[in-house]
Order: C-alpha cells, then structure tokens, then sequence
C-alpha cells in the first residue's frame, strides 16, 4: 500500500467526486488551497503512485520587466525625450541634459538617432518627425501589448529589462482507476511525526500518530554554514604570515594630509599623481594644520635638498597644498609618521589597509583597494635583506619562484619591482626599495629603511585564479560558497 502524504490524500479525496480533467484552479478550490506549490507537489506524489495522470503543456509569452512597467506608466525613453524636442524647436542638448536625469539623456539620444533624429552642433534636426512619430508609437503600442510575434521583439530584448521572455506551464489532472478503488480510510488525514522528541514520548500523542519514513538509502544534503570572504580570509593568512617572521602590525587613519602622504615621500608637487584627476581631496576637512618646522623641513628639501647631497626638484613647495586633506593614496604614508614617531627605534612593522585613488571602474581598477606595507628600520638594513624578506613572505604564501627588477619609485634607492612566476609567466606585484635620505633625514632617522608595498586584490586575483577584479565585491553567493579556504 502506498504512503500517501496529507496533501496527496486529501486532493485524491477531491479528485474521487468527479472524474475528468483537473486544472489547477479546481484543484486549488476544492482542497481549499492557496499555494499551488502544494497542487504541484500532491500531483506530482499521486503520479507517481499511479493514481493520477498529468498532462502538461507549455507556452513562452513575453512580460514587461522593470523597465518596461516604468515605461507603461511613464512613457518609453525615446517618446518622451521626442516629446520634449517638438514642444521646444530650439532644444539643445544641453536643455536635454538640465530637464532630463543623467542616466537617461545619453542613452535616450542614441535611440533617437536610430530613429532618424540628428544632432549637430549640439542641436536637434530629422529629415521626417513623422515617420520618427510613428515608430515611436509603434513601439509604445508593443509596450502596452507585448506579443512573441510583434516584429519589434528582437529590438525590445536587446534593451535592459524592458520585457521578460517567459514560460508559462500549464497542468491538468486526471484520476485513473486504481485512484478511484483507494478507500477513504486510507485519505484520512493525520498528524505525521518527523522528529522523535522526549516531550513526544512522554505524551500519548504517538500512540495515533503516523510516522514519517525516511530512506536511509538517499543522500543527505550538506548544511551551509558561514565562513570568511576570500579577501578577509586571505588578509588573515597574510597577517599570519608577517606576525610568524617577527612584525607588528600598524593601523593608522584614511584621512591626511598632502604634506604626509606625497611631501614626506619626496614626491613633487607637481607630479601627476597629486592631481584631482587621481587623488581625493577632501571638503572637511580642506586643510589640516601641520607643524611648521617640518613644513619648512620638507620645504628646504624639494626645493635645494636641504642638509642633504641631493639638489631636491627645484621650484617653490606651497605649504598650502602640504596642508590639504585627502584620502590616503598608499598605506607609506602611515609608516612614514610611525619612522617620525620614532626616529631611533629598530622596528619591522606591516599594515593590511585600504587606499582611495580617482581610477575608474573596470576588471584591472577600483577607487578602494586594498594595499599590503611593510618596513624594516635597524643598523645594517641593506637591500640584500629586503629581497630575502620578500622571497620568504611569497615562498610561505606558496609561490617559491621570485625575483626582483630594477624600478624607479621618487621615494627610495636602489629601487626594484617584484615578480613571482605563476602559470610559466612572471606577474609583477609590488614595489620596493630603500628610502632616500630626503625622506629619512628631515625625520631625524639614521638607520636605513627598507621599504615594500604591493596590491592585495592583485594577489587575491593571483591566489582564487580571478581575471576580473570586480568579482571580489560581487555579491555572489555562489560563487562564495565554491570558492577554496584560504
């Protein structure tokens, strides 16, 4: 005899009082459902029992997606734009930018273009607004009535969540005969027990009650439970790592100063990573006051080299622009204040930390990221010392083949590049270097410093096998939960 469910005995029950086809609607009316997850599932149950027959039928049909419900009750893109440049003969593009959202002028001019209307000089002319109108009409016609066969379906999928194409599953049900002969003792329904509890075996409630079978024989479903996102795994190896070879790690603030994050690195004022078109300078604060005698320091610095060799860049330094506030371009500026801090103490310090620079978005670049500093200031520091440091840090990260090149950085010498080999390519993922005596001296620092910095989401990409650095920020749980522990 077959276990029935109480969904599959009480539809088996409906289905007892008229034999024919069932479609949903009845099914749903006559067991007093509202869920027709529960139909489905009871048909599907009674199915394959050999109790009832079901027929399916599909249909694809198109709807309006998100989009295209704005533009049934707004208007498509196209039509209202058009509007606007008939009510105003003199329209010009940019009387379209200030009456119309960002977001929709551009595109919207692009789909009139393809209707006919041009733009010259700023200004707007068509050859035939009639036949522009007409098409426009044409279009808003399918919005209000979408059909698979409307000529105008291919131009409507080729835009962003304007419509949906859907397929629409239509069941019937059909009582056989070996469902007619089940009796109703066995569609009465009763309380199932999946869980044997203590409390249910101090009652008498079991004594009445159905228990549920299970089949040992399946196969149970993993549970899902939480972990760390790869890059926060990742930070925690790597902190690990540089914790395990006897550094400290620093934690400073995102906002300072342009005198601290380009001055005190020997980075010239009018190099082009100080401008606005890559750096973020801030309204509050604009400027933040710093100690004179290190403006004057600084100042003597680039523009003779100071008490040092060197001959410094020439020109004037501003103190104004040292004052200004910015978003951090680079974690040395944090290092460089701990050295000031402490001019004459031996340290290795390491930060894991974020940075802001002005790029735009795409697979290679983000404005926030992630940068990985590290120093080491004692007698005796030397290059020899940095490069093994390095070859050690990447050897424990699991990439054993390194090797250095020579580089140019404004705030170190000698300077050099690191590479490390993965896939039979050599892939570059950090600078380094010794800092120059124009960055040390004015601090008061004696001992040589070796320096180092290289992108985190860089060796993320390295590490998860990634080409697009978007994927790091992408809610995507999928791909969260497939991803390896780091």
């Amino acid at each position: 005899m077959a276990e029935f469910t109480n969904p599959e005995r009480r539809m088996l029950r409906a289905m007892q009082q008229r034999d024919g086809l069932w479609d949903l609607e009845e099914v749903l009316e006559a067991c007093n459902w509202d869920d027709q997850a529960i139909a489905v599932a009871a048909g599907h149950g009674l199915a394959n029992h050999g109790y009832v027959k079901i027929s399916e039928t599909s249909v694809t049909d198109v709807i309006l997606g998100s989009e295209g419900q704005n533009a049934l009750e707004q208007g498509l893109l196209e039509s209202r734009l058009w509007d606007y440049i008939k009510s105003n003969k003199d329209a010009s593009m940019k009387d379209l930018s200030a009456n119309f959202e960002r977001h929709e002028a551009g595109p919207g001019i692009g789909l009139l273009k393809g209707l006919g209307v041009k733009l010259e000089g700023g200004k707007f002319s068509c050859e035939n607004p009639e036949d522009v109108s007409k098409k426009i009409a044409e279009r808003e016609e399918f919005i209000r009535t979408p059909t698979m066969d409307n000529p105008l379906l291919d131009h409507f999928k080729g835009r962003k969540n304007l419509i949906e194409i859907v397929e629409a599953v239509t069941r019937t049900w059909k009582i056989t005969s070996s469902g007619m002969q089940v009796s109703d003792s066995q569609l009465e329904e009763v309380t199932k027990i999946a869980d044997i509890t203590p409390e249910l075996l101090q009652s008498d409630e079991w004594k009445n009650a159905e228990f549920r079978p299970y089949d040992v024989s399946l196969e149970a479903s993993m549970p899902r439970s939480g972990r760390s996102h790869p890059m926060q795994a990742l930070i925690e190896r790597i902190r690990s790592i540089f914790l395990e070879m006897g550094f400290s790690e620093l934690v400073e603030d995102y906002v300072q100063t342009a005198g601290w994050n380009m001055d005190s690195l020997f980075i010239p004022q009018d190099h082009p990573a100080r401008e606005m078109q890559d750096t973020f300078y801030l309204d509050n604060p604009r400027q933040i006051e710093l100690d004179k005698k290190l403006l004057a320091d600084w100042k003597a610095i680039h523009e003779h080299g100071g008490d040092t060799d060197s001959t410094g860049w020439g020109g004037e330094l501003d103190p104004e622009i040292s004052q200004k506030g910015l978003l951090r371009t680079h974690t040395t500026v944090n290092t460089i204040q701990y050295l000031a801090e402490n001019p004459e103490d031996s340290c290795r310090v390491f930060a894991i930390d974020r940075v802001f620079r002005k790029e735009s978005i795409d697979k290679t670049h983000l404005p926030e990221f992630h940068q990985i500093e590290g120093i080491i200031m004692e007698p005796g520091a030397n290059l020899g010392m940095l490069v093994t440091t390095l070859k050690t840090f990447y050897e424990k990260m699991g990439y054993p083949e390194v090797r250095v090149r020579p580089a140019y950085f404004p705030y170190t010498e000698p300077s050099l590049e690191v590479e490390v080999k993965w896939r039979g390519k050599w892939l570059e993922l950090g600078g380094a270097g010794i800092f120059r005596p124009e960055v040390t001296e004015p601090l008061g620092i004696k001992d040589p410093v070796c320096a180092w910095g290289m992108g985190l989401e860089r060796l993320a990409m390295l590490v998860l096998g990634l080409d697009d650095i978007r994927q790091l920020y992408i809610s995507d749980l999928e791909w969260l939960r497939n991803q390896p522990i780091l």
